[in-house]
């Protein structure tokens, strides 16, 4: 009689795992430079407009919707993570922002907004989504016809950027991750690359490639 060999423990990163790294966030200048590029590459393939209503899910502290808010109307800004919120509301509040609204909400657990968007765009989140298909389709169903989405996140890796015994997606096959978006409704499924996030691994520096990924509501 064979045994089943014990499995690794893994932890998935919660709410409280953010909570405790909000007030620091902002100074990591990765994270900063992180925002300004995919709001660089977003703005490069997006006819942004002022009359445009948006929801950053996954906002964090809202490093990529701040240097996007005087392109567009509304602001929706989604986390489930009670400590970056209030970093964000109190940015909001110190920069006189009148179009970024702070909301607490999980997509796969809470009731969806009703507004509809024309823009969505997520930073660095779908990796920690454990339903990636679902996903997709509850943003189809909160975007307009022809409205788009973008998705910012890691190149498919071998476990190292957040460590194999944290339980998240570790990264994404671009064909895979397209094939998806096109299953959900989605048309016009394009990917560039943003920029690389180096780290240092016992075996030297790394570098994991972050990619953009752009659709549209049929």
């Amino acid at each position: 009689m064979t045994s089943t060999p014990p499995t690794t423990p893994t932890t998935r990163l919660d709410a409280a795992h953010f909570d405790s790294k909000a007030r620091a966030w902002d100074e990591n200048p990765v994270f900063q430079e992180r925002g300004s590029k995919i709001a660089d590459a977003i703005r490069a393939t997006v006819p942004l407009r002022r009359d445009m209503a948006a929801l950053d899910y996954g906002c964090g502290t809202g490093l990529l919707s701040f240097p996007l808010k005087d392109e567009l109307g509304s602001i929706l800004l989604a986390d489930s993570s009670s400590g970056m919120l209030d970093v964000l509301a109190e940015k909001i509040a110190a920069q006189g922002v009148d179009n970024m609204t702070p909301v607490k909400l999980d997509l796969l657990a809470d009731p969806p907004p009703a507004q509809r968007f024309d823009l969505i765009y997520t930073s660095m989140t779908l990796h920690h989504v454990p339903d990636t298909a679902r996903i997709l389709g509850i943003f189809h169903a909160l975007l307009k016809p022809g409205a788009y989405l973008c998705v910012a996140d890691l190149d498919k890796e071998d476990g190292s950027f957040h460590g194999v015994e944290v339980d998240v997606h570790h990264g994404f096959d671009r064909a895979a991750l397209g094939q998806r978006a096109t299953t959900a409704g989605f048309t016009d499924v394009r990917f560039q690359p943003v920029f690389s996030i180096s780290k240092e691994q016992p075996a030297g520096t790394r570098d994991y490639p972050v990619f953009l990924m752009t659709a549209r509501r049929a």
